[in-house]
């Protein structure tokens, strides 16, 4: 997905996301979450829970096409995010990816 990457790191900057599996996971059981992010290579277990809890508030889950690696490399942190929920997407396109892929 050409731009994502772009888009997530516009968003860093301008909105607010929360990183990591759990935090993620609580933004969805509290609906608010606009949407998730998902890396390529995310705990099996983690994708189903995420995508359970999605689904039932209507939220998307988008993959990154990447791993939980590269995910973090491209928001600049040292360490791998699996996960993350954009609570405000700031100045970024990042929710019309939401769309495209659902």
């Amino acid at each position: 997905m050409p731009g994502l990457e772009q888009e997530l790191r516009t968003a860093y900057r301008t909105g607010k996301l929360e990183l990591g599996t759990k935090s993620t996971i609580r933004n969805l059981k509290l609906g608010r979450a606009k949407m998730v992010i998902i890396a390529s290579n995310a705990d099996p277990s983690v994708k189903e829970d995420i995508n359970r809890y999605a689904s039932l508030s209507g939220i998307p889950v988008v993959e990154f096409n990447g791993t939980s690696i590269e995910l973090g490399t491209v928001l600049g942190k040292p360490f791998p995010i699996q996960a993350l929920a954009v609570l405000d997407a700031g100045d970024s396109n990042l929710l019309d990816f939401a769309e495209e892929s659902g």
